[in-house]
Parts: structure tokens; C-alpha cells; sequence
């Protein structure tokens, strides 16, 4: 099978050949991979490894001209080292002052689907036919944070509810028409899209279920219905303890969890795989905060092991880390790990 095929026949429940694998990484930890492996590209090392990578495409930003450290929302950025690499993190929030909805609508120019350009989307996944594509999606909160601020942001959601609703209605509209045009320029080739949102932390939920289900569950089953109704599946990125939202998740119709931080209480593989394994196909689970950067190579294959058996017996698993392998993880460990699932899956 093709990578390609392998995806699909994971998400159908028809079985594929073999376990897929997928790919996520800083780009410190690609450079060591690709050091260790001896090769010129991440493509390349990915290839040797086996790795069922995703393209993503994403179109040409063709609005108005922006600084080197702004996005089109004005919020700006800088990179922020921590030892062993750096993040991208906002600095400057242009809704910080905002106090009602018609102050944020005065305030900002808010950016139009017409600011990109989508006509040469295919161009991005030429030469990768056989590869799962993803394309369109939305994790508007996140860059709700960014236009307000993190602890500002979280505080709305009590003191400022017609803020948060009139923001997220914008950004969620903006999403839905970008992801439209992305569908209809690459007509039944989109395989996933992206619907995504933070909503747990390492002990529970950074937000009240309530608050879940008035601001951000409706956007979600927007952009959800674009996606099913243009035949491609719902990739749901959702850090941490998330388990007491994963019923209004599967009802809404996400059709994939990723990380499966399994060390957290809440997010236990054998009692996720019981209580949804007949309706979400499981992404992740190779624990990136202990057993990536900190465990021998035998746990590493260990850990495959477990996940295999707790998430993939029956099918609708796909092995990758939970979330981005960071700097400092060895190399010797990423190859353990697809090469461990190579073998056991």
C-alpha cells in the first residue's frame, strides 16, 4: 500500500498492510534525525525510515504587505530560545484594549479570504500523490489568545462573553471560507483537515465544559460539516487531559484524537480505546515528555509495543509522537520507535 492507502484503509476500518506512522518534530530534532541518518532532506530521512507523512498545503498570503514578525491579524512575534532551540511566541496583542465587540471591529482590519490565493495549491503536493493530504481547518481560540492576550483571553470567557463570541464568529467565518476554496481547488483530494483546539492541560481542562460547548463547540461542527461534506476526515488536535469533552468531540464528529498524552489520569489508552474505539481512530501516544527524550531504545520499542496492543488492536491507530519531538530527544530513539512499529505492526 501506499502511504495514501494505508490512511485510508485505517480510517474505513478495512486494514491496511501495515501500521501507519506519521511524523511530528522541531526542526532541531529534524536536523539531528537527518544528521544521524545521513540524509540532505526530512523528506528523505522520513522516506528511509518508513514514515506515512502528511502533506499539508496551505495557500499563497497575497493581502496586505506584513512585517517579518506580523501575521495578518497584526499580532507579532519573536523567537524565544530555551537552550536547545527557540519557539515562535507572540509578543504584541492588537486587541489587548478592547472592551466591547464594536471596539474590536473598530480596531483591527480584519483580514479576508481574498488576502490568499489558493490557484496554485496543487503545485504544493505535486510529486506527492501518494502521501495523505491535508488541507483547511481551524483552532480559532488559539489566535483568539493571540489577538487578546493568554490570561485576558481565558478571562473573557467570564467577564466578556460577547468579545469572545463576536471574535471567534469572525475567525471561525474566516476559516470556513478559506477551507471552502481549498476543498474546491483540489476537488476530492484533501484527505484531513485540521479542527483543533486546546483544551486540556496536564490535570483536567484549561476550560469549563460549559464554556467548551457554548464558544468553541459550535465552530468546530461548522467546519466539521465542510470537511464530511467534501468527503475528507476531521484530524482533532486536542494537548492534555480532554476526557471529559471527548463525548461532545465524538457527537460533533471528529473522526481522529490526536496526542493521546497517555500519562495523564484521564487519557488511560485502554479505557479511551473501550469507551470510543468504535468511533475515533487514535493518532499519537508515543510519549514525548519522558520515553522519546529520556527512555533507552528498549523502552521506546516497549512503548510501541503498548500502544499497539491498548490502541490499535481491532485497527483505527496510527503510530506517531504526542505532539512535536523536541530538541535534545536522541536520534537513536526516533529510529527505535518507527522501526519497532516497522517490526511489531
Amino acid at each position: 500500500m501506499t502511504p495514501r492507502e494505508r490512511w485510508l484503509a485505517v480510517l474505513t476500518r478495512s486494514g491496511p498492510d501495515r501500521r501507519p506512522m506519521d511524523y511530528w518534530a522541531t526542526p532541531e530534532a529534524d536536523r539531528a534525525l537527518m544528521r544521524h541518518l545521513g540524509c540532505a532532506t526530512r523528506r528523505e530521512a522520513l522516506e528511509k525510515l518508513g514514515v506515512d507523512f502528511v502533506v499539508a498545503v496551505r495557500p499563497e498570503y497575497t493581502g496586505p504587505a506584513l512585517r517579518p514578525d506580523e501575521d495578518a491579524f497584526g499580532c507579532r512575534f519573536r523567537e524565544v530560545d530555551y537552550g536547545g532551540g527557540s519557539y515562535r511566541e507572540c509578543v504584541h496583542h492588537p486587541l489587548a484594549e478592547a472592551r466591547t465587540a464594536e471596539e474590536a471591529a473598530r480596531s483591527l482590519a480584519w483580514p479576508s479570504a481574498d488576502w490568499w490565493d489558493c490557484r496554485r495549491l496543487h503545485r504544493q503536493c505535486e510529486g506527492l500523490e501518494d502521501y495523505p493530504l491535508q488541507g483547511g481547518g481551524s483552532e480559532p481560540f488559539l489566535i483568539y489568545k493571540n489577538l487578546r492576550g493568554e490570561t485576558r483571553a481565558f478571562m473573557d470567557l467570564i467577564d466578556n462573553p460577547e468579545l469572545v463570541e463576536y471574535c471567534l464568529g469572525r475567525l471561525v467565518n474566516l476559516d470556513y471560507r478559506l477551507t471552502e476554496r481549498i476543498l474546491e481547488a483540489l476537488p476530492g483530494r484533501v484527505m484531513l483537515t485540521y479542527v483543533a483546539e486546546d483544551m486540556g492541560g496536564q490535570e483536567g481542562l484549561l476550560l469549563s465544559p460549559a464554556h467548551i460547548r457554548r464558544f468553541l463547540l459550535p465552530g468546530m461542527k461548522r467546519m466539521i460539516a465542510l470537511a464530511h461534506e467534501a468527503g475528507a476526515y476531521v484530524f482533532h488536535h486536542n494537548d492534555g487531559d480532554c476526557r471529559a469533552v471527548l463525548p461532545d468531540l465524538v457527537e460533533a464528529g471528529i473522526d481522529i484524537l490526536n496526542p493521546i498524552q497517555w500519562r495523564i489520569p484521564g487519557m488511560d489508552r485502554a479505557a479511551l480505546k473501550k469507551d470510543f474505539g468504535d468511533r475515533l481512530v487514535f493518532h499519537g501516544a508515543m510519549d514525548n515528555q519522558r520515553t522519546l527524550p529520556f527512555g533507552t531504545p528498549e523502552e521506546v520499542r516497549n512503548e510501541v509495543a503498548d500502544n499497539l496492543r491498548l490502541l490499535g488492536g481491532g485497527g483505527g491507530y496510527i503510530l506517531a509522537p504526542c505532539h512535536n519531538i523536541q530538541a535534545g530527544t536522541p536520534p537513536e530513539n526516533i529510529v527505535a520507535m518507527y522501526r519497532a512499529c516497522l517490526e511489531l505492526g
